[in-house]
Formats: C-alpha cells, sequence, structure tokens
C-alpha cells in the first residue's frame, strides 16, 4: 500500500470527464492495482477512483492510471507532502458477525434457494483480493461466485465485478457468473448488477432458517 498526501489536480476520462481543482488529497494506490483518491472528509467514499486490473505509469510528477476499457486517471502531483510505502501483507480477509454470516451459512446448506440446481463447490474460495463468499455449479455447468450480503448495495456489486475479473482468469472455473445475494438489495443495486452480467437474488432469511430447524410448515408465507 502506498500512501501519499499530496497538493495535486485529478483529471478522468472515460464514460464521462471529470476534474478536481488544485488541492491537498490522500492517493491509496493498493497493491491489486486500485488506485483512490480522497478528501479530508466524505467517510470512505473516494472523489475519484480507478479499480483493478489497471496499468500505472508515473514521470515527472504526472500519474496516469489506464483501465482495462481505456478509461484515464491523471494525477499532477504539484507539493508532496508525504509519500508512505508499506507492505501490509495478506489480509485475512472480513470475519462476518450475525445475520450476515448465518446467511451465508443457510445459503451454504442450502445453495438450491439461489437457483435451481444450484450446488456448493467451495465456501470462502480464496482470491488474490480477498474471498468469494460461495463458489457453486449451477445445473448447466457453469461456475457461479456468490457475494452474500444483509442488505445489497453497489459496493456489494462492485466487489462481486472485482472477484468475478479475478475468478475468469482461471481456465479450470471458465464459464464463471454472478450471483449477488441478499435479504433486500437496492435499486440501484439492481441496476448495476443486471448491467454487469450479475444476477441480483433477494433471499428470505426467516424462511431458510425455518428449513434449517425443521419447522413445518402448513401454508408458504
Amino acid at each position: 500500500m502506498r500512501l501519499v498526501i499530496a497538493r495535486c489536480t485529478v483529471d478522468y476520462q472515460g464514460r464521462l470527464t471529470a476534474h478536481l481543482p488544485s488541492a491537498v488529497r490522500l492517493v491509496m494506490i493498493k497493491a491489486d492495482g486500485c488506485v483512490a483518491v480522497h478528501a479530508d472528509g466524505g467517510a470512505y467514499k473516494p472523489l475519484n477512483w480507478m479499480n483493478a486490473p489497471n496499468t500505472f505509469h508515473e514521470a515527472d510528477g504526472v500519474w496516469t492510471v489506464t483501465g482495462s476499457k481505456g478509461e484515464t486517471l491523471q494525477i499532477a502531483l504539484e507539493e508532496v507532502v508525504d509519500d508512505l510505502d508499506v507492505d501490509m501483507g495478506q489480509d485475512p480477509g472480513l470475519y462476518k458477525d450475525g445475520v450476515e454470516a448465518h446467511l451465508q451459512q443457510l445459503l451454504a446448506g442450502d445453495p438450491a434457494a439461489l437457483g435451481q440446481g444450484m450446488r456448493l463447490m467451495r465456501a470462502e474460495h480464496p482470491t488474490d483480493i480477498g474471498p468469494v463468499d460461495l463458489l457453486c455449479r449451477a445445473e448447466d455447468g457453469a461456475t457461479v461466485a456468490v457475494e452474500i450480503k444483509r442488505r445489497g448495495e453497489i459496493p456489494g456489486v462492485e466487489q462481486l465485478g472485482r472477484y468475478l475479473e479475478r475468478l475468469e482468469r482461471d481456465p479450470l472455473l471458465v464459464p464463471v457468473r454472478g450471483v449477488f445475494a441478499a435479504q433486500e438489495i437496492k435499486p440501484q443495486a439492481k441496476v448495476l448488477a443486471r448491467e454487469r452480467g450479475i444476477e441480483p437474488v433477494e433471499v428470505d432469511y426467516d424462511a431458510l432458517a425455518g428449513r434449517e430447524t425443521g419447522e413445518l410448515r402448513l401454508f408458504d408465507p
């Protein structure tokens, strides 16, 4: 991880054109190639960013990041306040607590809830950017990567998209498609998921938990 605090301007060219005028900002360059530009505010969301895979070129105080689809992020450094490069090592991944963790366990035990004929291959399948919640095999033989959230929002869709990019590089897994599963999925996240070829699936936690405990129901809710 490289962290640079600098006065800079930032220009993005791609699906749209965006410009950030001169100001002091934090630029993060992650080991996987992701680049993000942050202000001192706005919580976790960067002002601009470029997801991996991409190419990074540094010359004469200008950084140019080029994405796989041809978009570019250009950062012109005017004054560097601090430049820190740290090897953070292998991340063990996110430990999920409460409902989300239990939902993952329930779906691992009953993957057919995600689609007819779905079978579990592996839970917490490792990639170089973190583990995929569930790796399944669909009825048609395709590999299915499943990302599970309690509430599905756009960052979760983007996270699954990054996992899919990694999995599609493995010839033993292709073809690979994605399922974004949650108790509730925001409409904007559904739109983004479908645009990226990811299937959004809302699951009934209570029904899954009832099946696990063997609870008998006279009528389906």
